[in-house]
């Protein structure tokens, strides 16, 4: 029989300590990290469910940033947006109660306010959160707005800021009659006043020369004088491809008004708006303002009439209509692109050179040359008759008796010469600077500066001056149309992302796996480009102390302002685009707020697999311990024992 030694015997109780040592050491790393194992293999069957925890947990984690960076752009958002909507009501308010003192720079205190809350406005469209400015749209690298200074002025002599773009168009709107560019005359006969567009159109040229878009444009008349015959605006002359320009009348007739009628007439401004001129029949003395002397008859009234009216459109050209287009100025200047007055003022003369002709000695006409004459003398080839008539610009010229007939700015007799009627039609056109005149057998016309020269004729003689009805000349230079900008001659105001998307869309962030806001905002969005133009125009508009229409100007303007900075029905407002920020912020709240209470319930869960209970666990320890102990001193008494000490 064989003896086993002690290492034999005992090697299972080695193994069974070495067992009770590692369980030991294993609790002891769960107490000190609190987890039941450092490796997923060690997480048993929950280690799957735990891997997904943790992805979500992470996601949780990288969501709450992209919240807190979302948060901070739109709050820093809002503030710039706070500050517009208290900068709309101080202009507003300022232009309600600006009165119309101006200052030694030609200013109100209102429009001063403006000046500063404009460049207030563009800082505050500028605004940038880290490296991102949040008004460009998807431009987040470009700041929005071009320096106010710039937008006002320009930059350098090249490039037209809004200030030039309001002067170029006021003086087109105005033109350099100071009427508005309408014209006033007789029209068809003495008891008749007429009102028309400035003919800055020549439909008879190929192609067309559309009518101007600038100055008055006629909208209607009426009259409660008995037995007046009104013409609402009509196109005259008629163009075969429109659009002509108009041309309203009042004709009174035999019958003097009586005191206290009236003729209104309603004029369209470049805004859009309108104004009315309303002029009352008086018989007393001095007249009223806003009236017409009544004469000794019809035709006596009309001529106060036409006097009266045409000191009723100045002050209409020269206040409301100059206000009117500042605010139009703001509308292009602010669009995109920018548009311009094409050409420039004032207006140069320009002529218009008949056929050569010969009298009826076969010569060619000169000056001296008659209307009418006998065989054989130096007269036109087929004489004008007595009642003939020549239009010029709407106004008629009459040719009367021989001699003895009528002779003054609208009469002729027959047998006048040719520089006679050349004089007379170059004071119906205006014309000062270069006379009309005769040279080589042929008539030259001149259109001189303040109009342009519409002639119309049916009288036989007509043709015998070498011209040939209708005679359209146009002036030289002046201001004919609208042009684009570029940024080689205008200041472009905004230079951020443009896109026909909203402007929310711009700038998503995704706040959840399935949750995304947007935030993202233009300066050019409705809200907030109508109030930046209409507290720069405001801020842009001088007025000469001088100017005998500054009230009217001023009042005009400040209307204007108060009302395109109130709230329009159906438009958007910086409110509007605060809620839609408001909105995102609440989205953003309302996810972060349920991704914290699933972060909770999660954090438990993946405890539950992963943690454990210290408790149970340092119980564990203690009962190990002392198994430990108690396996540690029996095998030192089995080791310590041998074969003497047994027997």
């Amino acid at each position: 029989m064989s003896i086993d030694g002690v290492s034999g015997r005992t090697s299972y109780i080695g193994s069974g300590i070495l067992d009770l040592r590692s369980q030991l050491d294993t609790l002891s790393e769960q107490l000190a990290s609190g987890k039941v194992s450092n490796t997923y293999a060690g997480q048993g069957s929950g280690r799957s469910l735990a891997i997904g925890i943790r992805t979500q947990l992470n996601s949780y984690g990288s969501f709450a940033d992209t919240a807190t960076n979302v948060n901070t752009r739109i709050s820093v958002a809002n503030l710039s947006l706070q500050r517009l909507v208290a900068i709309n009501s101080t202009v507003k308010g300022a232009a309600v109660s600006a009165g119309s003192t101006l200052d030694n720079t030609g200013q109100t205190p209102g429009q001063k306010t403006a000046n500063l809350n404009f460049f207030d406005s563009v800082d505050m469209l500028n605004a940038r959160s880290g490296d991102r400015y949040l008004f460009s749209g998807r431009a987040t690298d470009t700041a929005p707005v071009t320096p106010a200074d710039q937008i006002l002025n320009g930059n350098g002599a090249a490039i037209a800021g809004l200030k030039q773009v309001i002067t170029e168009r006021q003086s087109a709107d105005i033109g350099t009659s100071g009427l508005g560019r309408v014209i006033i005359s007789s029209a068809l006969t003495p008891t008749s006043v007429q009102v028309g567009e400035d003919f800055a159109a020549n439909p008879a040229a190929i192609p067309p020369v559309p009518a101007s878009p600038f100055g008055l444009k006629l909208s209607a008349i009426s009259t409660t004088i008995a037995g007046a015959t009104v013409i609402q605006p009509t196109p005259t002359p008629p163009a075969a491809v429109p659009p002509s320009p108009l041309a309203m009348s009042v004709d009174l007739g035999a019958t003097n008004p009586q005191d206290g009628n009236s003729v209104k007439f309603t004029f369209k401004l470049p805004d859009g708006t309108s104004e009315d001129i309303v002029l009352t029949a008086s018989a007393a003395t001095p007249t009223p303002a806003n009236s017409f002397a009544i004469g000794t008859n019809s035709t006596a009234t009309a001529a106060n009439l036409n006097a009266a009216l045409t000191t009723a459109v100045t002050a209409l050209a020269n206040g409301p209509l100059a206000a009117a287009s500042a605010v139009q100025s703001g509308n292009e200047f602010f669009g995109q692109p920018p548009m311009r007055v094409k050409g420039s003022a004032p207006f140069g003369d320009n002529t218009k050179f008949g056929l050569q002709v010969n009298n009826k000695n076969v010569v060619a006409v000169t000056g001296n040359t008659l209307l009418s004459g006998a065989v054989a003398t130096d007269s036109i080839g087929v004489n004008f008759a007595v009642g003939d008539t020549i239009s010029v610009n709407g106004t008629n010229i009459t040719f009367t008796t021989a001699t003895t007939g009528t002779n003054d700015g609208t009469h002729i007799p027959v047998d006048s010469n040719i520089t006679a009627l050349l004089g007379k039609i170059d004071a119906l056109s205006g014309n000062v600077v270069t006379p009309s005149i005769v040279t080589a057998g042929a008539i030259v016309l001149h259109t001189g500066t303040v109009n342009n020269l519409a002639i119309t004729s049916t009288s036989a003689g007509f043709a015998s001056l070498g011209l040939t009805s209708p005679v359209t000349v146009v002036r030289n230079g002046g201001a004919t149309a609208l042009t684009a900008g570029t940024p080689a001659n205008t200041v472009i105001w905004y230079n951020g992302e443009t896109g026909t998307d909203p402007a929310r869309g711009t700038a998503v962030a995704r706040v959840d796996q399935g949750i995304t806001v947007q935030y993202g905002a233009r300066a050019n969005e409705q809200a907030l480009q109508t109030q930046l133009q209409n507290v720069a125009v405001f801020a842009a508009v001088t007025t000469k102390s001088t100017d005998i229409n500054a009230s009217g100007k001023i009042a005009a303007l400040n209307q204007r302002i108060a009302q395109n900075l109130a709230v329009i029905p159906g438009t958007q407002t910086i409110q509007n685009i605060q809620a839609d920020l408001a909105g995102a912020q609440a989205t953003i709240k309302s996810t972060t707020d349920s991704q914290n209470q699933s972060k909770v319930i999660s954090q438990t869960l993946l405890d539950s697999i992963e943690g454990i209970n210290t408790d149970e666990v340092a119980t564990k320890i203690l009962a190990l311990q002392t198994a430990l102990q108690a396996s540690y001193q029996t095998t030192a008494k089995l080791y310590s024992m041998s074969l003497v000490k047994f027997i």
